[in-house]
């Protein structure tokens, strides 16, 4: 509901203003001054920023799906956990890949996606995994985002979920957890 309402508020991201204080910085500097300062939202809020009608609809459908699987398969805590766990990570991998003018909860999206498919194919108590269709579109939409053909993207936060998911939900499967 957070996203959706910050990109009403936002109007999509046409108020700018209203969306520096959900930036993780203001402006490029290694030591975040802003997090120092005790500002430590910041860390994870630029995964409430949209920019566009597309941009908030295909994440938050995919946040419903898989967040709503995990959340039913697990807990709302650990759904919890893996968001903001995902989406800080995330969140820093692009701020120094790029600096700060990103935003979205694709970060999280591709994690959750990872997680999910390692849990599926290593783990057959968990009783969950993707079809691979799903999987391939998925991968196949990452390839296009790193190509560039669909505009100025946070790849590396898309990147940076992707992995730890794997490895999150490939060790969880290992360790015969959910």
């Amino acid at each position: 509901m957070l996203c959706v309402i910050l990109a009403l508020v936002s109007g999509f991201g046409a108020k700018i203003d209203l969306l520096r204080p959900f930036f993780i910085s203001e402006r490029v500097d290694i030591m975040l001054p802003e997090i120092r300062s005790g500002q430590f939202w910041r860390l994870l809020t630029p995964v409430l920023i949209h920019i566009g009608v597309i941009h908030i609809v295909f994440n938050m459908l995919w946040l419903w799906e898989l967040g709503g699987a995990l959340e039913n398969r697990l807990s709302a805590l650990d759904l919890a956990t893996m968001v903001v766990g995902l989406g800080v990570s995330s969140n820093l991998a692009q701020y120094f890949y790029q600096g700060p003018a990103f935003g979205g909860m694709s970060g999280v999206v591709f994690g959750l996606l990872g997680y999910f498919w390692m849990q599926g194919r290593f783990n057959p108590r968990f009783g969950m995994g993707l079809h691979k269709h799903i999987v391939i579109m998925m991968l196949g939409w990452f390839v296009v985002c790193w190509l560039g053909l669909v505009g100025n993207i946070a790849n590396m936060a898309h990147t940076a979920g992707l992995l730890l998911g794997i490895l999150w939900g490939y060790t969880s499967a290992k360790l015969g957890r959910p």
